[in-house]
C-alpha cells in the first residue's frame, strides 16, 4: 500500500509518517520501480503502535526506546515515570482549578476582582479590606496605596515558602487591627504629599517614622534587611524600587529602612 493509504488506516498524516522515517522511528520500506514506497501490513501494525504510545504521552525518543526493547522492561519503567508525571500534572491542575474557584467566588461576592488578581486568598482579603478602608476615607484613594498593592503582589509572587513570612505577618496585622489599616492609609497620604517635595523637607522624617511605626515587631523579626538596602546602588531590584518613587518619597523610605534596622538591633 502507498503512504497515503497507510496514514489513513492508522489515522495520522503522511507528513507524520515521513517525519518518523527521518528520525529513524519507522524503517523506510522498499520502493517500487516507480520510486513509490510500498508499505506492508507489518508497517501499519508498527505505525499504529507508535500512535498508541504517543497518545499515552510518551515522547518520540521514549517511543523509540520502547520499540527497541524486545523484553518490554524499559517500557514498564517508562510507563511508571509517565504515570508519576501525569499524577504531578493532575495535582497541578487541581490546584489551578482551586485557585480559579476562589477567584470566581470572590467575583461573585464582590462583583469584581482587584486589578492585581490573581493573588493568594490572604492577600486578596487584605486588598478587599483596603478597598473598604479607602471607601471610608474622604477623597480619592492615595496613589501610594495602589503602589503598595502592586508591590505586595510582586513580593508574594517572588517570595515562596518561608521567605514570605514577613509578608504574612504584615497582612495579619492589617487584617486583625482596624487601627493598623487606618495608620497605613495615613502613611499613604503622607507619602503622596511628598510627591513634589524636596528631599530635605521636614515631612520626610515624619513620614519615615510613620512608616517605621506601621511595621509590627512580628514582621520586623522575619524581615531580613540587607546592609545596603537603603543605598540603592548595585542591586537591580533595589535600584528599580527607589526609582519608582519621587526623590522625597525615596528619602523617606530610605530613612524608614534605617529606623527599622535600628529597631531590629
Amino acid at each position: 500500500m502507498r503512504i497515503g493509504e497507510l496514514a489513513d488506516i492508522v489515522g495520522i498524516t503522511t507528513r507524520a509518517v515521513r517525519h518518523y522515517h527521518r528520525i529513524g522511528l519507522l524503517p523506510e520500506p522498499p520502493r517500487q520501480p516507480n520510486g513509490y514506497r510500498e508499505y506492508s501490513l507489518r508497517d501499519a501494525v508498527e505505525l499504529a503502535r507508535v500512535r498508541r504510545l504517543t497518545e499515552l504521552g510518551l515522547s518520540l525518543d521514549e517511543v523509540r526506546d520502547v520499540l527497541a526493547d524486545d523484553e518490554g522492561k524499559e517500557f514498564v519503567e517508562i510507563l511508571t515515570e509517565l504515570d508519576a508525571d501525569l499524577a504531578r500534572q493532575e495535582e497541578a491542575i487541581r490546584q489551578r482549578r482551586a485557585s480559579l474557584a476562589r477567584l470566581l467566588a470572590q467575583a461573585g461576592e464582590t462583583g469584581r476582582l482587584p486589578a492585581e488578581a490573581p493573588v493568594s486568598p490572604e492577600l486578596a482579603a487584605v486588598f478587599e479590606d483596603m478597598a473598604r478602608a479607602s471607601a471610608r476615607e474622604p477623597g480619592p484613594e492615595p496613589a501610594m496605596a495602589a503602589k503598595e498593592r502592586q508591590l505586595l503582589a510582586l513580593l508574594e509572587t517572588g517570595s515562596p515558602g518561608a521567605d514570605r513570612g514577613w509578608i504574612d505577618a504584615m497582612t495579619r496585622s492589617l487584617r486583625a487591627d482596624p487601627a493598623a489599616m487606618r495608620s497605613a492609609y495615613a502613611v499613604y497620604a503622607q507619602l503622596d504629599e511628598l510627591a513634589e517635595a524636596a528631599e530635605d523637607d521636614p515631612r520626610v522624617e515624619r513620614t519615615a517614622r510613620a512608616i517605621d511605626a506601621c511595621v509590627p515587631d512580628e514582621a520586623l523579626r522575619m524581615l531580613a534587611i540587607p546592609d545596603d538596602a537603603g543605598a540603592g546602588e548595585g542591586d537591580g531590584f533595589i535600584d528599580a524600587f527607589f526609582a519608582d518613587f519621587a526623590p522625597a518619597q525615596a528619602a523617606a523610605v530610605r530613612r524608614a529602612i534605617g529606623l527599622l534596622k535600628e529597631r531590629a538591633g
